[in-house]
Order: structure tokens, then C-alpha cells, then sequence
């Protein structure tokens, strides 16, 4: 019986879930694809002219209409890869309609600067009484970074101790200042103050405070900030014998400069302003003037390196490896049009979809990506374009 696929979203992720989708047509059937433009959903579905892709308009903070859209497309299963804003409702409506439920990134209030899965694991009895299963933060980081972790803890060690997640990104797009993915996301997410998992306590410092030099392989030795990041939140349950985790993600001088001049003056503010008569939210507002993270894939060129280092104990011994990820932003964009930051986070959410589909990861409820057996995954990365190695340090 054929299957239909919604996606929700049609940003530079969308668009390579859509084309990753479409080569898996066997597993994912027709593909509704919708977002609150409508046109770019119809762009997208252009650079595909033969697949059986339908488009549509959707409001994703109105639950009766997300409801009234799985409902007449009869969607087997929804991607979410809209806003995080749009986590809830979105989770709301599969609910309603029994339907099996995939994101990227969990949920953010739009008015307070955090991001946690407090809400999205509160609705876990809800999906086990629907008979269903969602799947949370199945994108990169968090996604396959918990995947790594799960792999390392299952193949190379008894106990994992500690476990550094390093984020690097080495693409140049021409621009003095842009971000890789939405402008209002990136911002408050790299503005916010750092924390870090110890010994059973969460430690915080301030943005940027905290840096240290990682060599990654095919991009050499970079800065790298400690951030709090929300796989952090699910691994410290899951990893046995963890005592500390942390976060880096490399950021050059010049971005750096112009995020704490934009910050100085007021504009990462997600509080209203008045404006000549008029309320304006300032980091709404700096969206509107960043480029598009949708129009940098034709003109980014280097490449991302994103991966775990999980050192512990195995039959007594110490260990320490290094599992990473390589991509280069401009075959990635030859293959789907978009650039690698999109691709490493649309690739894993077509993977944990195509599991789900296909019955080899399931359950009912809400689960992170490191609840499951990571051997499928990791074997779907090597055939889906996301190559990934192993080092012992």
C-alpha cells in the first residue's frame, strides 16, 4: 500500500528532505509538502519535475488546520522541520490524528530565549494512548550526535565517561555576516550563555567565555566555544557511567565581532520595541536584512566536520575515540541545492523517518534518537550521502 509522506517546512532543510525523500520514493510514496509560503514549497517541488510531490498552504501554529491537512492527505507519518516554535502544535495535531511524528530541534519558546525537552517528553503518554510513536531532534546535532554516542556505548566501551560534541563548520558564503540556518534561531541559540553536564550538575558561563583549539581532519585546527545544545539534555540520561559532556562549535573572528556589536546595540532582543508608532521584535527585525540561509548554498564553498569524542572504559581500560562526519558545501548543493549545513540536517531527518516507516525503529510514545539500536542509522548514513569515521585517540 503506497505511503504518503507531509513535510512540514520549506526552508533549506525541507528542500533536501524533499529530494532525499523522492530518492527514497519505494519508502516514502507521495510527498505533501507544505509551509506557510506556498511558493516555496511550488520552487522546491519544480527542482523535482517528475516526482509526485503536491504542495500546500499551512498555518503551523494553528492546530485545527494542521489537523484538517494530515487528515485529507492521509499522511502516514510527519517531518517537522519548521520552526521550533511549532514543535507543540504540530506534536498536538498527530496526536489528533493518530499520526507517527518526526523533528529536527525541540522546543523553543518564541518569547524566552531557551530550549529544552520538558514539553515535548510531557506529551509522551499522550502518543502511547494515540499508538503512536514521535521522534525528537532526528537532524544532526542533536541527531546524529546522539547516534554516535549510542554506537560508541554499544561497540567500544563499558561505560562512556565523557563525551565532548564538536561542531564545526568551515564554509564561506562572501557575506561579512550571515547565519547558516534561520537568522532568529542561530542568533539567540550562539548569544545565549554556555553550560556544560558534570558529575550529576549543570554549570553555566558566559556566551563565548569558555574556547578551545580542536584540530578536525580535512579542515585543520579552528576555535571552538562551549554552548549549551539540547542533545546534551537526552544523553546525560541515556549514556551509562557519564560524568561530564560538553558542546563546541567553531566560530571565526569576524563572526564573532559582528554578533556582539548586533548584540551591544540591542538587536538579538526578543522583547517588543516601539518603533515610530509601531512594535517591532529587534532580532525579527535583523532577520529581515540577513540573507536568506536558503540563497547561500549556490555560493558557499569548504566544509562542515561534525562529530563526538567519547573517552571511558572498556574491560577495565581506557579509551578515547573520535567518530565525525565530513561533508563539502558545494556537492551537497550539485546534489540537492542546498549547501551542507542544510543537507547534515535534512539527510538524518529522512533517515529516522525511513527507519520509522519502515518498522525498524518503533515504539509508542516519544523517544530520542539514542533510545534505539544505532547500527541501522549509522548504516543509512553511509548509503544516504553523511560518510562517517572512526578514530582512536
Amino acid at each position: 500500500m503506497s505511503k504518503t509522506t507531509l513535510i512540514i517546512g520549506a526552508g533549506g532543510v525541507g528542500r533536501v528532505v524533499v529530494h532525499k525523500c523522492v530518492k527514497n520514493k519505494n519508502i516514502f510514496g507521495k510527498i505533501v509538502l507544505a509551509s506557510r509560503t506556498l511558493s516555496k514549497c511550488d520552487a522546491i517541488k519544480s527542482e523535482l519535475p517528475s516526482a509526485n510531490i503536491v504542495t500546500a498552504c499551512i498555518d503551523a501554529d494553528n492546530v485545527d488546520a494542521l489537523i484538517s491537512l494530515i487528515q485529507e492527505v492521509q499522511a502516514d507519518i510527519v517531518i517537522n522541520v519548521a520552526l521550533p516554535y511549532q514543535d507543540l502544535t504540530i506534536m498536538d495535531a498527530c496526536i489528533a490524528t493518530k499520526t507517527p511524528y518526526l523533528d529536527t530541534a525541540n522546543y523553543e519558546h518564541p518569547d524566552v530565549a531557551k530550549f529544552e525537552y520538558k514539553e515535548q517528553w510531557a506529551r509522551g503518554d499522550a502518543f502511547k494512548e494515540a499508538g503512536i510513536m514521535g521522534l525528537l531532534g532526528s537532524g544532526f546535532d542533536p541527531g546524529v550526535t546522539n547516534v554516535f554516542c549510542a554506537y560508541a556505548q554499544k561497540h567500544y566501551f563499558d561505560e562512556i565517561e565523557t563525551i565532548d560534541i564538536l561542531d564545526c563548520n568551515d564554509g564561506d558564503h562572501g557575506y561579512s555576516f550571515a547565519t547558516n540556518f534561520n537568522p532568529e534561531i542561530n542568533l539567540r541559540e550562539v548569544s545565549a550563555n554556555g553550560r556544560y553536564w558534570e558529575n550529576g550538575e549543570w554549570f553555566t558561563s558566559k556566551p563565548m567565555e569558555v574556547k578551545m583549539i580542536w584540530n578536525y581532519p580535512e579542515v585543520g585546527e579552528r576555535d571552538s566555544y562551549l554552548l549549551y545544545h539540547e542533545e546534551m539534555e537526552s544523553l546525560v540520561k541515556h549514556i551509562k557511567g557519564l560524568k561530564r559532556i560538553r558542546f563546541f562549535m567553531t566560530f571565526g573572528q569576524s563572526y564573532l565581532t559582528h554578533m556582539k556589536c548586533l548584540q551591544n546595540v540591542g538587536m538579538l532582543g526578543i522583547k517588543e520595541v516601539e518603533h515610530q508608532g509601531q512594535k517591532i521584535i529587534p532580532i525579527e527585525f535583523l532577520k529581515t536584512l540577513l540573507p536568506d540561509p536558503a540563497s547561500l548554498g549556490s555560493r558557499t564553498k569548504g566544509k562542515t566536520n561534525i562529530g563526538v569524542v567519547c573517552k571511558g572504559l572498556k574491560d577495565g581500560k581506557k579509551k578515547q575515540i573520535y567518530i565525525y562526519q565530513v561533508s563539502d558545501h558545494e556537492k551537497c548543493y550539485a546534489e540537492v541545492k542546498s549547501q551542507a549545513v542544510s543537507y547534515t540536517t535534512g539527510v538524518p531527518a529522512m533517515i529516522g523517518a525511513k527507519l520509522m516507516l519502515e518498522g525498524r525503529w518503533s515504539g509508542l510514545g516519544v523517544f530520542n534518537m539514542e533510545e534505539f539500536d544505532p547500527d541501522p542509522f549509522m548504516d543509512e548514513l553511509n548509503k544516504q550521502g553523511l560518510p562517517w569515521q572512526i578514530k582512536e585517540l
